[in-house]
Formats: C-alpha cells, sequence, structure tokens
C-alpha cells in the first residue's frame, strides 16, 4: 500500500542538537540512577515574585481569568505586558519613549517574526540575515523553515579560551559581498557567554547605517555578566549622539526566558523604534491571532516593579551565576588543562573544547549520543550521566567545510548549584570513558 509523502523540509529535519541528548535519553531503556542536564537552557530556577504572585492567583478578583474566561488580547499583545518591557528597560537606564512592542510567544516566536521582516523573499538569497558564528542554532532552524538565507562571519576560539571578534574590515567584506537586510548581534552570547562591549556595538552599528541594515540586538540574557569592568550594554544604549542614523533601524529580541526564569511561560517581544516596522510586525502576527494570554498577564507583573526591585533582582542573579560558573570553569581546567574552556563573561553558557586532549576523527554529537544512550560514571557512589549540547549546530557551515564544533560543546548553567558542581568531573570522566573504548 503507498504510503503519504512528506515535504522535502520534513524529511529533512533532524533534532536541535540543543534537544538532542535530551530526546535520546529519554529512549535510553536501561538508566543510571542520575543524569544531569545542561544540554539545553531550560532554566530550574523560581521565578520573580511579583509574578510567581499573579501565577498562584489567576482566580483573584481583579485578574482577568477570575470567572475563568481566556479571552484573546490584541494581536500586539496586553498593554501591560508591553509596559513590563519597557519597564525593565526604563529601570536599566534607556529611554523607552519611541519604544514600539510586539509581544510573541517567546523569543523564537520572535526570531522567526523577524527574518520574515527583515529577509528578502522566501527561497532566495536577497537580503540575508547576517550573523556572527557561532550562533544561536535556533536562528539557523528558522531561517531554514522559512525560507531565509543567513550568511555568517567566523569566530574562532583561541587557545586562551576567547571568540575572537571578527575585524570590522571582514564583516565589512561580507555585507559588500551578501547585502544583507539586517545583523544580528547577542552581546551576551549565546552560545559562547562572551561580552560585546559598547564601543563594539558601536562600530557595528556604523556598518549598518553605511549599509542600509537593520541593526537587531539578541537580549535575552541583557544583565547577566560578569567582569568587573563590565557596563550593562544594549542596543537602546546606541544612539544617533553616537551614530547618526541608528535610529529608526533598531531592533531588540525579548524573552521572559532567562532574566526572569520564566522559559515555560512563552512570552517574549520584537522591540523597535521604528513604527512602520512594527505595524508590519502586527499584521503578520495576526495570523498567530495573539501570544499566550496566561503568560502575558504573569510577565505582566513586572510592569509595576520599581527601578530597585528590578536592578535588585537582576544583581542577586548575576551573583548566582557568576559563583556557579567560576566554580564549573576552575573545575574543568583543574582536572584536564588541556580543555579550552570559554572565558566566562556572560550569559549561562561556557563552551568546552575538547581539540587538544581527544584522539583524531572525534566527532562531538557521536559523544553526546554516547552520554545519552550508553554512558555513565561513578560520582560520589551514583552512577551518573551528563547531557550536553554538541555545538556543530552553532556553527552555519557550507558542505565539505570543516565544522569547528566537532570537537566543542555548550554547557548550559540550568541545574542547582550541587548539580552543577558535579560537572567538571562528570564531564572529564565521561570523556575519558569515551575515548577509551573508540
Amino acid at each position: 500500500m503507498n504510503k503519504p509523502i512528506l515535504s522535502a523540509h520534513f524529511e529533512s529535519r533532524t533534532p536541535s542538537d540543543v534537544r538532542l541528548a535530551q530526546m535520546k535519553y529519554e529512549e535510553r531503556k536501561v538508566k543510571p540512577q542520575a543524569v544531569i542536564n545542561v544540554g539545553i537552557g531550560n532554566v530550574s530556577l523560581p521565578t520573580n515574585p511579583a509574578m510567581m504572585k499573579r501565577m498562584f492567583s489567576l482566580d483573584a478578583p481583579e485578574s482577568p481569568f477570575a470567572q475563568g474566561v481566556i479571552r484573546y488580547s490584541t494581536t500586539a499583545g496586553f498593554k501591560e505586558c508591553q509596559d513590563a518591557f519597557k519597564n525593565i528597560l526604563k529601570c536599566e537606564g534607556f529611554d523607552t519613549s519611541n519604544l514600539y512592542v510586539q509581544i510573541t510567544d517567546g523569543g523564537s516566536a520572535a526570531m522567526e517574526l523577524l527574518l520574515l521582516g527583515v529577509c528578502g523573499p522566501a527561497g532566495s538569497d536577497e537580503r540575508p540575515l547576517l550573523m556572527i558564528d557561532p550562533a544561536y542554532t535556533n536562528y539557523i532552524s528558522f531561517a531554514e523553515r522559512i525560507g531565509r538565507k543567513i550568511v555568517t562571519v567566523k569566530r574562532k576560539l583561541d587557545e586562551n579560551g576567547k571568540f575572537s571578534l571578527p575585524e570590522i574590515d571582514k564583516i565589512e567584506e561580507m555585507i559588500k559581498k551578501y547585502n544583507p537586510g539586517a545583523l544580528l548581534v547577542i552581546p551576551y552570547d549565546n552560545p559562547t557567554g562572551q561580552l560585546y562591549d559598547h564601543e563594539t556595538l558601536v562600530e557595528l552599528a556604523k556598518l549598518c547605517v553605511k549599509y542600509n541594515m537593520w541593526m537587531v540586538s539578541d537580549e535575552a540574557y541583557r544583565e547577566l555578566y560578569y567582569t568587573d569592568d563590565a557596563r550593562l550594554v544594549s542596543i537602546w544604549g546606541v544612539t544617533d549622539k553616537e551614530v547618526p542614523g541608528i535610529e529608526g533601524r533598531r531592533i531588540s529580541i525579548e524573552t521572559a526566558s532567562k532574566v526572569w526564569n520564566a522559559c515555560g511561560l512563552r512570552i517574549g517581544a520584537l522591540i523597535t523604534d521604528n513604527a512602520e516596522f512594527n505595524n508590519r510586525a502586527v499584521a503578520e502576527y495576526t495570523a498567530n491571532l495573539c501570544a499566550n494570554v496566561l503568560g502575558q498577564y504573569i510577565f505582566g507583573a513586572l510592569a509595576h516593579e520599581s527601578k530597585e526591585q528590578i536592578l535588585d533582582w537582576c544583581k542577586n542573579l548575576r551573583n548566582y551565576y557568576k559563583e556557579q560558573i567560576m566554580t564549573v570553569y576552575n573545575g574543568l581546567k583543574k582536572l584536564e588543562p588541556n580543555l579550552i574552556v570559554s572565558s566566562p563573561d556572560a550569559s549561562i553558557y561556557l563552551v568546552i573544547d575538547v581539540r587538544n586532549v581527544v584522539k583524531p576523527g572525534f566527532d562531538s554529537i557521536d559523544f553526546v549520543l554516547y552520554c545519552a544512550e550508553k554512558g555513565a560514571v561513578e560520582i560520589d557512589g551514583v552512577e551518573t550521566t551528563l547531557l550536553v549540547a554538541p555545538m556543530k549546530g552553532f556553527y552555519n557551515v557550507d558542505e565539505g567545510e570543516y565544522n569547528p564544533g566537532t570537537t566543542q560543546f555548550r554547557i548550559s548553567f540550568v541545574e542547582s548549584p550541587e548539580k552543577m558542581a558535579k560537572v567538571p568531573e562528570l564531564f572529564v570522566k565521561l570523556l575519558r570513558q569515551y575515548e577509551a573504548q573508540r
């Protein structure tokens, strides 16, 4: 009997690298006693108290859901939810008077909407999105889904753990070659943990003005920076005073997921200072009707928080992550000095490169699958395995081109401090176990 035919797109789909380990582990028939999953940025901390209060009181008299009625919001989202995103920016010291907010189902939906808004027609190479490799893999996946083009300027992980930002003239060469519609930056970088300073954003903004591109900043991890001399950076801190012409071409991608510990709430936003872009984004999003209204209401609580409350929350979160990240970083370097571990400057990630400690032919995906499907080592008397993300999917490479992610992994700081402290020993023991049987 004939079978129905899948589309070519579906036939080509494989799991995202950030979900791969978890999916394969779930299929494992005989599981070890414990597993530590740092493959995906699924934050396990409680959310903000103001949000929590609303979450646990959806039937309160002041709640719009008190009578059990759950209606659509406007496509652009509840004004209160829009104001929550603006209030956060205002408390951080940025001017929000001319900003427009489209609420989306998580930052992911904002990414897809962004691609539709800045790139050329589906199926063409016109006006691609220019990114700096390695970059968050979902941009690549969404571009493939909707037929848009991605081009990348390459970064390299040096022996000292620093990702070398491409020189401005190299980026300019790519702009001249591909005529991108927008440049995407992730100042508190996913996956590398690199921190872009304000001066770098200014130089990149000048290129966007010079070549008439949108400047897009993914600010999911804004406020999460750990170097002593760092200052809060944002696309909203780059203005016409420093870069004449940048205003009116700025876009940021926002989310409740990371700084506000609400990954599953699925609330994000596409913010811009361009009224026409916002109008068209809302028009496009009408097909989605609206974002999750329960999530909008819960996140909307932040519209009423004071500057002191917002900044104290962010400061405490920074201190929490900094201690964990330094523990894991130092532990990895102590147990295996030849590992290359990315500099712990920002966001909630580290990249580990094993190129100096493994035999030829090593493949990061094979190691991830080994850990998920059969690997386990004893930690504190408990058989345990570790789930990490292979970095291959974070690089946009041509067929036949070497992928630096072949020997690299991303670790997410999403487990408890007690579990995160075990990651260095787990990783090194599993790597040695895998190499011994290879």
